[in-house]
C-alpha cells in the first residue's frame, strides 16, 4: 500500500479510522436483522430501524490535499451472535460487543504496521474498549492508542494524593472534576491557535489536561477542550506524549469514514444485496427482550450452515466492494492528473487537486465503453463466443 499511496504517518505512527455504520434492512429471513437505534440530528430519520450493523476499519491515505479512508475491513457486528455462536464450542467466551470488537479489528489492523492511531467516535470510549485495549497491550509488542471524543457530562478524576500514615489502602483517585465546567472556570488558561481543520485554517482555543477517568479504572487520559466558533468539545487520548494541537488536528479527520461510506453506498451500491435463506426464521418486528429468540428454536445442521453461508455471502459482498472502493481511492490518487484533460463531468464544489471516487467510476464507465466502441473485436460477447468455437475445436480435434 506504501507503494502506491502515501499514508498519514504522525510520530511513526499510521492513523486508522474506525466506526459503525447501520444499514436498513427489511427482509424478514435474512440473517443478522435486528431493531437498532440511530442517534441524527436530521429530523427526516427515524429513531428505530431495522437493519444491519457494520463495524469498519480503515486507514488515511493521500496528500495534505486530499485525504481518503481506505475501507480495510468491514463485518457484521450485531444481532449475529447466536449464529456465531454455533461454530464455538461450550469452554469458548462469548462473541463481545460491538465496542470492543472495534478494538479488537482496529489491533488486527494496527499490526501490520507495528504502531498506529485509531481515531473512533465517542460512543466507543468506554471502560470495557480500554479494558480489552491493554489486555491487547499485554498479548502483544504492537502498540496501538485511542483518539476519540467524550460526551459533555464526562467525569474525570484528579490524582489521588499522597498516602497517609496508618492503615488502610491508598486512595485510586483524587477530587472529581466535571469536565463541561471547565469552559467557564478555566476560561483564563486556554490557549489560542490556528490549525488546519476541515481543509481550512481555522482559530481555535484549547486546554489540556490529563486527568483520570473510568469508574472502577481510573486510567490516565490526555483531555484536550476545544472551543471553535463558539462550540465546544471535550477530545480524548490515550497517548500521554500526543500534542494537544496534534489530538485536535487528528479527531478532525474522524469524518473521513463518514465519506467513505457515503461513497460506498452511492458510487459502488456496496449494501444493496439480498441475500436471505429458507431456512432463517421470520423476523419478528415485536419480539420482546425477555422472548426466547426463535434462532435458539433452528437445531438441524443443515439449515444452520445454510444460515452461517448466508452471512458469508452477505460479508464476502461487502467486504468485495471495499476492495472495489479502495481501487477507486488509489486510482484518483495517482491519476487524478490525467483525467481533468480528458474527462469533463459537472461539479458544483470541482477538485482542482484530487478528484471524487465518483468522478473516478463515472470515468472509467464511460472509457470502458468507448473503448468497445472503438475496438469493435474487444466485444465480450465476441470474446466468449470465440473461446467457445475453440474450446469446440479442441474438443472435436481429441475425440477424431
Amino acid at each position: 500500500m506504501r507503494q502506491h499511496a502515501p499514508l498519514l504517518v504522525i510520530q511513526n505512527r499510521v492513523v486508522l479510522v474506525g466506526d459503525g455504520m447501520k444499514q436498513a434492512k427489511e427482509g424478514r429471513r435474512m440473517p443478522g436483522v435486528k431493531k437498532l437505534h440511530q442517534e441524527s440530528e436530521n429530523v427526516s430519520k427515524g429513531d428505530y430501524i431495522f437493519g444491519h450493523l457494520f463495524g469498519a476499519i480503515g486507514i488515511l491515505v493521500g496528500y495534505s490535499r486530499k485525504w481518503f479512508c481506505l475501507p480495510l475491513f468491514m463485518n457484521l457486528q450485531d444481532g449475529v451472535q447466536t449464529i456465531l455462536g454455533w461454530k464455538k464450542s461450550k469452554g469458548e467466551a462469548e462473541t463481545p460487543s460491538h465496542v470492543v470488537q472495534m478494538i479488537e479489528q482496529g489491533f488486527e489492523a494496527a499490526k501490520g504496521f507495528g504502531q498506529a492511531l485509531l481515531l473512533l467516535d465517542r460512543y466507543f470510549l468506554s471502560v470495557p474498549a480500554l479494558e480489552r485495549l491493554n489486555a491487547c497491550h499485554l498479548a502483544s509488542e504492537t502498540r496501538m492508542h485511542l483518539v476519540t471524543k467524550t460526551k459533555s457530562n464526562a467525569v474525570a478524576y484528579e490524582r489521588p494524593p499522597a498516602k497517609k500514615p496508618g492503615r488502610g489502602r491508598p486512595p485510586k483517585k483524587g477530587q472529581s472534576v466535571k469536565l463541561k465546567d471547565l469552559f467557564t472556570t478555566h476560561a483564563a488558561d486556554f490557549q489560542t491557535t490556528s490549525l488546519l481543520l476541515y481543509d481550512k485554517e481555522e482559530t481555535v482555543q484549547f486546554l489540556c489536561l490529563d486527568l483520570l477517568w473510568g469508574q472502577r479504572l481510573y486510567q490516565e487520559l490526555r483531555f484536550v477542550l476545544v472551543v471553535h466558533e463558539g462550540r465546544c468539545s471535550i477530545l480524548v487520548s490515550t497517548d500521554l506524549s500526543l500534542a494537544a494541537t496534534d489530538i485536535t488536528r487528528l479527531y478532525s479527520y474522524r469524518f473521513k469514514i463518514e465519506c467513505t461510506f457515503r461513497e460506498m453506498k452511492q458510487v459502488t451500491d456496496a449494501f444493496g444485496y439480498r441475500f436471505w435463506s429458507k431456512s432463517m426464521p421470520k423476523l419478528n418486528q415485536y419480539l420482546r427482550k425477555e422472548v426466547t429468540h426463535p434462532l435458539e428454536a433452528v437445531t438441524n445442521e443443515q439449515d444452520r450452515q445454510r444460515i452461517q453461508k448466508t452471512i458469508q455471502a452477505i460479508e464476502g459482498f461487502v467486504m468485495c466492494q471495499c476492495i472495489a472502493m479502495g481501487l477507486l481511492q488509489l486510482v484518483a490518487l495517482q491519476f487524478s492528473g490525467r483525467m481533468t484533460g480528458l474527462f469533463f463531468r459537472y461539479l458544483r464544489t470541482p477538485s482542482h487537486a484530487v478528484v471524487s471516487e465518483a468522478t473516478v467510476a463515472a470515468y472509467l464507465r464511460k472509457s470502458i465503453f468507448r473503448l468497445f466502441a472503438q475496438n469493435p473485436h474487444l466485444s465480450i460477447t465476441k470474446i466468449i463466443k470465440s473461446k467457445q468455437e475453440n474450446a469446440d475445436a479442441e474438443r472435436d480435434s481429441l475425440v477424431s
